[in-house]
């Protein structure tokens, strides 16, 4: 049992068991030249990563803070720990545990939002990230905009000092530099959102016009918002986590990561005053466009984990690894990629796409990674229009079928009308669950009623898709033959006829 061992810390580091790698250098030294908003497991089995393989690379000190925006359960696992925390590479050949040391403190945002903002602003701070996943930014997906009747977004312009959202800390700082005469800080968003830097300084932007249209000249003259694109698998920590890391390292840890051996990092080099740590000298890519990358991986790898998560899930599968074992779901998903999302996307410079899929089901396929199609089925509201409408809009605009992309769209449907094909709830979470469970309670009576009714949600599927009779046949048809044959048998039908 972890409680059983001592506490990770730094005193007790040298009790971990042979074979677990140990930060080999003065932790003393670091200076916090990272604040990462929304310091979640991604962000520490990825960028906090790179970070502490460089450390291993060569004498730096680079330092991050977390900043945890909505709740303390970060803050309250790791601080005991002094920021330690362990992460478990897991394969089919078994596991492997590190101790990260990069990680300096965590801050609670609505415990003290001032001190966050003051964080931010310290001269020494050259980066400021994000993971806050694509429900943070305070999007109007209708218009692609920042959303200014939210009320997060309206207690920000009311009370700028002491902001809530991501969008509101990071003016706030900005101001606070400009303010001082300092230069600002490189702000580097490391979410899922299809040119996710060009499309914060936006958000950014629109913020500072509503607050002071000088700040917001200022911003967009002087700050730098590099897009980029990452890729690692990192599911949810489980108990069974906990106990695995108490049996290798022979220390309690209460915040581990776990996350498979992949990782990619393609980062857009345009950094204030160039400050940043030398990522490309442990993997990552640093490059002039990040948009083939981004779209490669939105489009391949989110826009067929989507679609295996809500199939699966309908499918009675609750991994993904388990999803894809299934060779129905994994003959529907190299068809996905195959047929309707690699002949619309263009592959970045030296690679092949079909290499690429095959990688991305090699990966899916790996038993020791339990990526839960409940927890990617999460916030489909704001994953589907870059991870499959995208693609659909594509297809469209060539008059080319789209029936795997409409069979997925169709389990979504069903996955949030929060009933499963057993007849048992479905625990949907969503930023718009309860609106759309009242639309299709309010849908007519026919199946083409209620898939009409759902297209015709703009700030899901846009004006353009919300008028496009193609789309919402297809859907249609695809949303009968899943609620008559099921999910697995309406996927084995696109295969066994050909499609």
């Amino acid at each position: 049992m972890a409680a059983d061992r001592p506490l990770l810390s730094p005193a007790t580091l040298a009790l971990a068991k042979a074979g677990t790698q140990r930060p080999a250098y003065d932790r003393s030294r670091l200076r916090t030249g990272i604040v990462h908003l929304g310091l979640g497991a991604f962000a520490r089995a990825h960028q906090a990563l790179y970070t502490e393989e460089l450390h291993a690379a060569e004498i730096n000190d680079w330092g991050m803070t977390g900043v945890s925006l909505q709740r303390p359960d970060q803050r309250d696992r790791l601080m005991p720990q002094a920021g330690l925390y362990t992460a478990l590479q897991k394969d089919r050949t078994g596991v492997s545990a590190r101790i990260v040391g990069c990680v300096n403190s965590v801050m609670v945002a609505p415990e003290d939002p001032v001190a966050v903002v003051e964080a931010m602003a310290d001269s020494r701070v050259k980066i400021v990230s994000l993971t806050v996943t694509e429900k943070g930014y305070c999007i109007d997906p209708a218009t692609g905009r920042l959303q200014q009747s939210h009320p997060d977004i309206r207690h920000d312009l009311e009370h700028p000092g002491e902001p809530r959202t991501a969008v509101g800390f990071i003016l706030a700082a900005l101001e606070r530099r400009r303010d001082e005469g300092m230069a600002p800080f490189t702000v580097l968003c490391c979410d899922n959102l299809p040119s996710n830097g060009r499309l914060l300084a936006s958000l950014v932007s629109d913020f500072a016009a509503l607050r002071d249209c000088g700040l917001a000249t200022w911003v967009e003259t002087h700050a730098s918002f590099p897009s980029t694109m990452v890729d690692r698998i990192v599911p949810a920590t489980t108990a069974e986590d906990i106990a695995e890391t108490a049996r290798l390292t022979g220390l309690a840890d209460a915040a581990p990561v776990v996350h498979e051996p992949f990782r990619q990092w393609v980062i857009e080099d345009r950094f204030i005053e160039n400050a940043r740590p030398r990522w490309d000298r442990v993997g990552a890519e640093l490059v002039g466009d990040v948009a083939p990358y981004e779209h490669m991986k939105l489009r391949l790898l989110n826009g067929a984990h989507s679609a295996l998560a809500y199939l699966g899930y309908l499918a009675g599968h609750e991994t993904i690894a388990d999803t894809v074992e299934d060779p129905v779901l994994r003959a529907f998903v190299q068809g996905l990629w195959r047929e309707e999302i690699i002949p619309v996307v263009p592959a970045p410079p030296g690679t092949d796409l079909s290499n690429y899929a095959r990688m991305l089901l090699e990966r899916f396929s790996n038993p020791a990674i339990r990526h839960r199609t409940w927890q990617i089925a999460m916030d489909g509201s704001q994953k589907l229009p870059q991870r499959l409408l995208a693609t659909a809009r594509e297809r469209l605009s060539r008059n080319l079928p789209l029936p795997r992309i409409a069979l997925a769209l169709a389990a979504w449907l069903r996955y949030v009308g929060g009933i499963d094909e057993s007849g048992r709830e479905i625990d949907v979470r969503d930023p718009l669950a309860s609106h759309l469970r009242t639309v299709l309670d309010q849908a007519g009576n026919t199946l083409h009623d209620r898939v009409r009714a759902v297209v015709e949600i703009e700030a899901i599927f846009g004006s353009d898709l919300s008028r496009d009779t193609r789309l919402t046949n297809a859907l249609t048809d695809a949303y009968t033959r899943l609620l008559t044959r099921g999910a697995r048998n309406a996927a084995a039908e696109l295969s066994s006829a050909g499609i």
